[in-house]
């Protein structure tokens, strides 16, 4: 995860999209791609916010993984 960056989440919400525009998707996999859709950060509040609880839980497997 890098720096926020506007174009970058907008390519990333086009590509789902596409995916969400096929016909061949289960019911599981559509509703699984919407919420992706749906849950990308787009201000750099949210997307910070997203980057911190992502390394925090990686920080909580690794100590796991120590003991």
């Amino acid at each position: 995860m890098g720096p926020f960056n506007e174009m970058k989440q907008l390519e990333r919400k086009a590509k789902v999209l596409a995916l969400l525009q096929r016909n061949d998707l289960s019911e599981w996999a559509r509703n699984y791609w919407g919420t992706v859709f749906d849950t990308i950060a787009m201000t750099e509040e949210r997307y910070n916010a997203r980057v911190v609880t992502t390394w925090k839980n990686i920080r909580k497997q690794q100590t796991k993984d120590w003991l």
